[in-house]
């Protein structure tokens, strides 16, 4: 049953904080290649920033954990998020590290290749999720990724599986992970290319999501999503298994539609709908996003995400 959304669930998003420097060119460069003619914008970045400013977008109060650093880049951050309406107060300053960068090549096609520069993202320890155990107490849901140390995704997902709450892990960038945390989580959200690592299935079409999806769900996860960009998504929700294709819009750059997938998916399931509802939601919020260009510049809010 739903909620009414003017009654804004608590979603904690952990992960990481960092700034884009985007290059759109006609092509991407081969190696040892040097292309001119690029279009340079550096906006502020990071899976688990993009996340929760779409999560803050689409109706959540949202509180986001994470590290950066004490640098220009940093302080920028901070204040994107202030002025989202983020709840920075676990948002934490390494002194030693730099702040997180990711260099983006787009292509003219809408694709990119990413580099990223953990910086403090990678000294985001346990302790500072101790830190933020009040908080994480109280959400209604928790999402989660991997540009942060793994032993700090484990124990943050330790500790919310223990106080009871839903835990969504977008598994980027992909390794291999144990059964241990699979079992604690509620869902899991790879794309094709995840999906391929965590599983050994090279995922293309329906059928080989769907084989995918029940390797993954066999480890412990009874809700799997695997994303399949402007194609859609293959939803495993306990036995239940569907196809949701995606609304067909001109793609323009697809950097961090995956983030505002997280954070729709998210947002719909703390206010009480099905997965699949979820998913839908998550489809369209995705859609809009690749036809703008940036990360967070492109994330919708609530009102211009219509699924009638």
């Amino acid at each position: 049953m739903s909620t009414i959304y003017n009654q804004r669930k608590k979603i904690v998003v952990i992960g990481s904080s960092n700034t884009d420097m985007t290059v759109k060119a006609q092509r991407l460069p081969i190696p040892g290649e040097t292309i001119l003619g690029g279009t340079f914008i550096m906006n502020p970045g990071g899976k688990g920033a993009n996340q929760a400013i779409a999560a803050a977008r689409l109706g959540a109060d949202v509180t986001f954990i994470s590290k950066i650093g004490n640098d220009l880049f940093g302080i920028q951050a901070l204040e994107t998020y202030k002025s989202e309406m983020i709840k920075t107060e676990y948002i934490f300053t390494d002194n030693q590290n730099p702040s997180g960068v990711a260099l983006i090549s787009i292509d003219s096609f809408g694709e990119n290749c990413i580099i990223v520069a953990a910086g403090a993202n990678m000294s985001l320890s346990p302790q500072d999720i101790n830190k933020a155990f009040n908080s994480i107490k109280e959400a209604d849901v928790i999402l989660i990724q991997l540009e942060i140390p793994l032993d700090t995704v484990e124990y943050a997902v330790d500790m919310a599986y223990g106080l009871g709450k839903k835990v969504i892990l977008k598994p980027a960038p992909a390794r291999p992970l144990s059964v241990k945390l699979i079992k604690k989580l509620y869902a899991i959200v790879p794309n094709r290319v995840e999906a391929e690592i965590l599983t050994g299935i090279k995922v293309s079409d329906e059928k080989s999501a769907h084989k995918a999806a029940q390797i993954i769900s066999r480890k412990g996860v009874g809700n799997v999503v695997v994303t399949m960009g402007k194609n859609g998504a293959f939803v495993k929700e306990g036995d239940a298994c569907r196809w949701l294709l995606a609304k067909d819009v001109e793609t323009v750059d697809t950097t961090g539609s995956g983030d505002v997938f997280c954070g729709a998916l998210s947002v719909y399931l703390s206010e009480g709908y099905s997965l699949m509802e979820s998913v839908a939601f998550a489809n369209t919020a995705a859609a809009i996003a690749v036809t703008r260009i940036g990360a967070q510049s492109a994330i919708p809010f609530r009102y211009e995400v219509d699924i009638t």
